[in-house]
């Protein structure tokens, strides 16, 4: 008689066999020339350092942000020269325009006068109902789109008060309670916020906003501090809720200069397979049972697969260990050991090279794999989800007669 097991293992024949979860569903929001919720791409913002009235700077900065792959950008505005400047700035950039406003609730009016792209607003800040009413007011009337920038060092002091302290609980509050004073006004442009500096508290707010309401969402982890440590933080913070499906736009929030985050941005959407921008490299640690020069492979296929967009997984593995069955598991991969190599696609191993020729020889599969997926490729610039395993399955269009 077998003896039964201790373990339910109905659990895991229920079990979905593609890991991932579908992205939260929200209403889509224009600004500018960036469409943001649905099943739009999650863009990628950041935030000037600059005075911006000084225009030259700032324009400067946001035209180093662009040329990193920056889709959206922020400037504050807290003084009167800040909002004349507005339009100047925009007549000189490429991207969308965001305006910062804290405190003064006239200076989101004087902004709205100037040609921007969104407006950012925070409750706990602005001087109470009323005057965010008039910012909606004119914001409806312009037909510009408002974030809804909830703080958790900011939160109105009667939330404080209910729930004890800046809880998630009373973020969320606190966004509801405005995205209804805008409803109420018939304004539906609509983008939440909620961060905080602490990881646990910005997670589980985005989450509980996300069963309450679908207006996109900005997510980021606020004051993260300096690199490198912020960025393990806000990734610590972003990686749960990207792959809960919770977020339209992202920023990472460095000291110093913004350029950097862009770069750090989409390594996350990266890795959590939410935005594939490139190729996925996989490469085994350089540990004692390493039998070829992997660093040079490595180094090598980064040169010249850089700037390729293609939602593709490579793995590059260097010992008879581990490295056959990940090798397996990509849709190009090559286990190598002692000068030799064997290269894998889909799974199945389709020739053997030696050390000298693995790049040229990836390269050439890397090739083939294009052409054989081009009708399967998304007809966007980048793929949520990669792999034979998630690339979304396109109609081949019919043979052109010739």
């Amino acid at each position: 008689m077998t003896q039964a097991s201790r373990f339910d293992y109905s659990v895991l024949e229920k079990a979905p066999r593609v890991p991932g979860k579908p992205r939260h569903k929200t209403r889509e929001v224009r600004i500018g020339s960036v469409v943001i919720g649905g099943n739009n791409p999650i863009a990628v913002q950041s935030m000037t350092t600059t005075d911006t009235h000084d225009v030259a700077a700032t324009v400067e900065q946001i035209r180093r942000l662009e040329e990193a792959g920056c889709e959206l950008v922020r400037v504050t505005v807290p003084k009167p020269e800040d909002a004349h400047a507005l339009t100047e700035i925009k007549k000189r950039i490429g991207i969308p325009l965001i305006c910062d406003i804290h405190f003064d609730y006239k200076m989101a009016l004087a902004a709205l006068d100037h040609p921007i792209d969104k407006i950012r607003i925070n409750p706990g800040n602005i001087g109470g109902p009323e005057r965010f009413r008039q910012v909606v007011r004119k914001a409806k009337s312009r037909g510009i789109p408002m974030r809804i920038g909830v703080n958790a060092g900011s939160l109105e002091r009667d939330l404080c008060d209910k729930y004890g302290f800046p809880c998630p609980p009373a973020m969320v509050e606190s966004a509801l309670r405005f995205i209804e004073m805008a409803e109420e006004e018939g304004y539906h442009d609509i983008v939440v916020s909620l961060k905080s500096s602490d990881v646990l508290v910005a997670i589980d707010a985005y989450r509980l906003y996300a069963q309450l309401a679908d207006y996109p969402t900005h997510i980021g982890i606020t004051e993260a501090g300096k690199p490198p440590y912020a960025v393990t933080k806000t990734a610590a913070g972003l990686a749960p809720l990207l792959l809960d499906g919770i977020g339209d736009t992202i920023r990472v929030s460095l000291l110093g200069d913004p350029v950097p985050e862009i770069a750090a941005a989409f390594d996350i959407l990266q890795a959590t397979q939410r935005r594939v921008r490139r190729p996925e490299l996989i490469a085994c640690p350089t540990c004692g049972r390493l039998a070829i020069d992997l660093e040079r492979i490595v180094a090598e296929l980064e040169r010249r697969l850089d700037g390729r967009r293609l939602p593709v997984k490579i793995s590059v593995l260097g010992c008879v260990v581990n490295g056959p069955g990940e090798a397996r598991e990509a849709d190009i991969g090559i286990a190598a050991g002692n000068g030799k190599g064997m290269i894998f696609r889909n799974g199945e191993i389709i020739r053997r090279v030696d050390e000298s020729e693995i790049v040229d020889a990836l390269m050439e599969e890397i090739a083939r794999w294009e052409e054989e997926n081009r009708y399967r490729l998304p007809a966007m610039v980048d793929a949520e989800g990669l792999g034979r395993r998630r690339l979304p399955v396109l109609p081949t269009p019919p043979a052109s007669a010739s």
